[in-house]
């Protein structure tokens, strides 16, 4: 009861500020969208400039005096005035390759965060004035290759890399294309019309005819089908679906045509909600994203200081000349660029994130969701989590010889077919068949009867026995009585034919889930309203190292706060609803089988499925995403390790020399292997 009690209040929450949300979402869609523009438009002109640079640069190249002297061609390509054509085409390559540097610049001054734009346009500026002013009549050496080059390879970075932040994201994208753009709505008379889904209000009907997607969350009214739901929960296997039946909008319909009563629209509906919250878990920033900027902005620092130590000691100590000097600092410069830093751990997030909505484990709190891998308890809600909540048996015993346990349950959920008692209903869910039946009666308070097959079946409670003095001495009866289970018997003539159990029916996934669990080291507990016997049973069954049994909703916090005051860090997996204190309460709280209930305030991460294995794929995934930021870290900063002195010029002696481009080469190549590594991420199944 208050569990309903809490979903109708927060219904009505829901439906306070209703009238607010289609306003706020069309804001927040018109957002996103125009920032997916922004991005597609920023691939599109970082791939033009590339091409237009790299096809300035082959004639650069031929006018460089070095390169001529390498390919012995000085005398034929020299003219009178090559330099200043050689200056002109590298004033293009200069500021139309080099304008998003040059624009980066500002940004990242006047946000007081120099970064990676910053270190790239202040080395093509210091290299562009330089030679332009040897141009012009100073004395030296002007390096227009190395500075076109360098601007190519930045370009193609940049290109490769905004490629890869797009696909990160291209989940959410997937999701979008989901529904269909028509419906085919059902008329009073009976004919269908073709209708936008944006037209759809609750209460329409639609047809849904095989391999067809699904408009709208909604129930079937009419026909049977099975749906595949695999893009929005992850579930592999196509679901069945029959009469009263809910089916989310975006699943594709199977082999048989159904017709659905539309119930959710817009942002109610599930897939509108997924959508928001895979967009918040992108937008949000995690822990080591901000260790991962501070880490950026230093070595932003670093390299700026680097870069002018470098040309002060080779100019001084090294007394080399001003271009070999400048050289050597612009190397430094672009080497050091903190770009592979600064995406090591924003593109693993949005890997991550994407990955988890596609297996229908979405992510609301990036902090606690990285928390997640260090569980070190994991307090589960027994009602509709590691049971399914419903009634069904569990132990079938015969008394009579020549009645076996199949007979006995179908005899007995051949009465009880007529009864809408919940022990009625579990008995004929567990049966395959039934016998049709004649003169059923309820006995008051006590059971039912009828004729099956001729034949006079009960189906009694033990009070009914007692008040008949009839003897059921049986130790297996005792056993399933103070495993807190139901017992029910049945008579056939008069005779005691057997007795049936009946409990609430654990899920086939729990033990599974217990088990790799406590594989990860985590400790498996149960919380549960439910009397001892039974929560004893149910731990007993899964395989639990622990159980607190007759614990009021609103003192489950008080459990979760026990489990802390161990020094553990606690996961709290529970419904949602009914468990919300105790999700907020714990370290990381678990939404599991929210169903189109996605929109749960108090959970951390929402299991779209009833599937206690989906809380090890979340673990599994939290411990595989922080590995991958720690070897995306890892590989950032230790390549500026070797990086710098290679590119200061500490190999100069045994001849190893890097050039501007070259750097820029091995910095592009340092953020395109992060961006493929973050790409290698995947949840365990």
């Amino acid at each position: 009861m208050e569990m309903s009690n809490h979903r109708h209040g927060m219904h009505g929450e829901q439906q306070m500020g209703k009238e607010h949300q289609p306003m706020k979402h069309d804001m927040h869609a018109g957002h996103k969208k125009a920032e997916h523009d922004h991005h597609a438009h920023m691939v599109a002109d970082f791939r033009r400039r590339f091409w237009v640079s790299l096809a300035l640069t082959v004639p650069i190249l031929i006018l460089s005096p070095l390169i001529q002297e390498l390919l012995g061609i000085e005398d034929v390509i020299s003219f009178p005035g090559d330099a200043y054509v050689l200056w002109g085409f590298s004033s293009a390559v200069f500021f139309y390759g080099g304008l998003p540097f040059l624009k980066g610049i500002w940004s990242e001054l006047k946000s007081k965060s120099p970064g990676m734009m910053t270190l790239v346009a202040l080395a093509i500026t210091v290299a562009y004035a330089y030679s332009s002013v040897v141009v012009f009549g100073l004395a030296g050496k002007a390096f227009f290759w190395e500075l076109a080059t360098l601007i190519d390879v930045m370009l193609l970075g940049h290109w490769l890399e905004m490629r890869s932040i797009m696909g990160a994201s291209s989940a959410l994208e997937e999701l979008a294309k989901l529904l269909p753009a028509e419906a085919h709505h059902l008329m009073p008379d009976g004919s269908l019309h073709d209708m936008p889904i944006e037209m759809l209000k609750v209460g329409h009907k639609v047809v849904v005819k095989p391999g067809e997607k699904i408009p709208a969350d909604g129930k079937v009214v009419e026909g049977e089908s099975s749906v595949n739901e695999a893009m929005l929960t992850g579930e592999s296997k196509p679901v069945p679906k029959q009469a009263e039946a809910g089916v989310i909008g975006g699943s594709v319909n199977g082999e048989g045509s159904i017709t659905v009563e539309v119930q959710k629209t817009g942002e109610e509906s599930y897939l509108s909600q997924v959508t928001r919250l895979v967009q918040e878990a992108q937008a949000s920033k995690s822990r080591s994203q901000t260790v991962a900027d501070r880490a950026a902005f230093w070595l932003t620092i670093i390299a700026i200081s680097a870069g002018t130590i470098t040309m002060v000691l080779w100019l001084t100590v090294m007394s080399q000349d001003f271009v070999f000097s400048l050289e050597r600092m612009v190397t430094v410069m672009v080497i050091t660029c903190p770009h592979a830093l600064g995406l090591a751990v924003p593109l693993v997030v949005a890997v991550s994130t994407a990955i988890s909505a596609r297996n229908g484990l979405l992510i609301r709190n990036r902090n606690n969701f990285e928390r997640a891998r260090k569980i070190e308890a994991i307090l589960f809600d027994k009602t509709g989590t590691l049971t399914k909540g419903e009634f069904g048996v569990t132990d079938i015993i015969t008394f009579e010889r020549g009645i076996g346990e199949t007979e006995l349950l179908k005899y007995a959920a051949s009465v009880e077919a007529h009864s809408e008692h919940p022990i009625a209903r579990g008995i004929v869910s567990s049966s395959e068949e039934t016998f049709s039946v004649e003169g059923f009666k309820a006995i008051a308070g006590r059971g039912t009867q009828g004729m099956v097959n001729g034949k006079e079946v009960k189906v009694v409670s033990p009070g009914y026995l007692k008040e008949n003095n009839i003897e059921a001495d049986d130790e297996r009866i005792s056993r399933l009585t103070s495993q807190g289970k139901t017992v029910v018997f049945v008579m056939v003539e008069g005779k005691l034919g057997g007795a049936i159990a009946l409990a609430d029916i654990i899920r086939p996934e729990s033990r599974e889930a217990i088990k790799r669990l406590k594989e990860m080291g985590i400790k498996c507990m149960m919380i549960t309203g439910d009397n001892k016997q039974v929560a004893k049973w149910v731990a007993n069954e899964v395989g639990l190292d622990e159980y607190f049994a007759e614990v009021l909703p609103e003192e489950k916090v008080e459990k979760v706060k026990e489990v802390q005051s161990r020094g553990m860090i606690v996961a709290m997996t529970g419904d949602g609803v009914n468990d919300a204190p105790a999700l907020a309460q714990a370290d990381v709280g678990i939404a599991i089988g929210a169903g189109t209930e996605v929109a749960v305030a108090t959970a951390d991460i929402i299991l779209v499925r009833s599937n206690p294995l989906d809380a090890v794929s979340i673990v599994g995934l939290s411990r595989a995403t922080y590995n991958k930021m720690l070897q995306n870290l890892g590989w950032a900063t230790g390549y500026n390790v070797i990086a710098i002195p290679l590119a200061a010029g500490a190999l100069y002696s045994f001849g190893i020399l890097l050039s501007p481009a070259v750097g820029a080469a091995l910095m592009s190549l340092s953020t395109i292997v992060v961006a493929i590594n973050a790409r290698f991420l995947r949840v365990e199944k």
